[in-house]
């Protein structure tokens, strides 16, 4: 009970805000100054479907990564309660950080399905926070904490672009 309320928490602080309240907010308060998809046209449902499917795919992905931390790393997304083990399973094998990918996924997903730049901007300043982030925070901690595997794995695994084969390390 109180892993699954640690989770709970985790992901309501940090991604439920991001993928939800963050886009809803400014799908609402910039309707003026958004683009939104106009009628049924073939871009359109282009859009819609392209979108649904990056929503889709996004959360499974972050539904299996949640998992993994769980599982296999003993801990939560958040920096607060972060993982005991190093986690290099599953998607963690072809790239670093999956779970802010399918986040990444979630929201890029949301601006095609609605056609908003707002979204598709919120979407970029997130990638870029997280890229900032990772480089300077994330990766030297976690270096600190998992020492010489996480060497090995930030060398053979990418941070962003998936390898085709996953890394057997």
């Amino acid at each position: 009970m109180l892993n699954s309320l640690r989770h709970l928490l985790a992901i309501l602080a940090l991604p439920f805000m991001v993928v939800i309240v963050i886009p809803m907010w400014l799908f609402n308060s910039f309707v003026n100054y958004d683009t939104r998809w106009v009628g049924m046209t073939s871009t359109t449902w282009t859009g819609m479907i392209a979108g649904g499917f990056f929503v889709w795919i996004g959360l499974m992905l972050f539904v299996l990564c949640i998992n993994l931390f769980a599982l296999i790393g003993q801990g939560t997304l958040a920096p607060w309660d972060p993982t005991k083990k190093l986690v290099v399973y599953g998607p963690y094998r072809h790239v670093r950080n999956p779970m802010i990918t399918s986040v990444a996924m979630m929201l890029i997903g949301q601006a095609l399905f609605w056609g908003s730049w707002i979204i598709g901007l919120w979407a970029g300043i997130f990638i870029v926070i997280n890229h900032v982030y990772f480089i300077f925070s994330e990766e030297p901690g976690l270096e600190k904490r998992f020492g010489e595997s996480y060497v090995n794995y930030k060398a053979n695994v990418p941070r962003w672009i998936p390898r085709i084969r996953p890394w057997k390390g």
